[in-house]
């Protein structure tokens, strides 16, 4: 009889065994599958987000300069009317995150900086030149550097760039929403988001 016990504990201890290891290979396999459905959408949220604005400015540009002893001058000037357009994007391809598996975190390590676009259509009109004083290369990129200096200053007092930051927090709400649905924590700078709504507080 206590042989008979003795095996059967045995024959148990195996059975027990057996199982224990069937089911941490399941939950092992599942936790894979798991964290490569989250790299593979992740991935899939790393697209170009862009928001595009145009801008429309009239400029006068005159110059003058002094010949034999400021005795004469020879001018120009001209109307410059400009056309621009300014893309504020996100490459999310650029998007850094590492998995915890342990803890079923997800963790963005890096989110890439804007990339400002400038391109400016630009027209001269009334041209007016003095024989030793005309437009030259140097005037051109003169004009062209200032544009886009004013261009730029317009588009950080515009709301082109909250525009863009609200879609690059939608596209990072994709992965809350995917990382919340499947049990894990998405987490950047040692902030847990317990909703979506966290999101639109991120300070980038």
């Amino acid at each position: 009889m206590k042989n008979f016990l003795i095996g059967a504990f045995l024959v148990l201890l195996v059975v027990f065994g057996i199982r224990y290891c069937e089911n941490r290979n399941k939950e092992r396999d599942q936790l894979e599958k798991s964290t490569a459905l989250l790299q593979k959408q992740i991935k899939n949220v790393g697209k170009l987000v862009v928001t595009e604005g145009t801008f429309s400015q009239v400029y006068s540009y005159k110059d003058s300069r002094k010949f034999y002893l400021d005795i004469f001058s020879a001018r120009k000037k001209a109307l410059i009317v400009v056309n621009a357009t300014a893309t504020v994007a996100y490459d999310l391809s650029k998007l850094q995150t590492e998995i915890d598996e342990e803890n079923k975190i997800v963790r963005i390590t890096y989110i890439p900086e804007e990339e400002i676009t400038i391109n400016p259509e630009i027209k001269y009109y009334d041209v007016t030149q003095d024989y030793l004083n005309q437009f030259d290369a140097e005037d051109h990129n003169k004009i062209r550097s200032r544009i886009e200096k004013s261009i730029m200053q317009k588009v950080d007092s515009s709301s082109l760039k909250s525009n863009a930051q609200n879609r690059l927090i939608s596209e990072l709400q994709k992965i809350y929403i995917l990382t919340n649905s499947m049990g894990w924590t998405l987490q950047y700078n040692d902030q847990n988001f317990k909703d979506s709504e966290e999101l639109q507080e991120l300070k980038l």
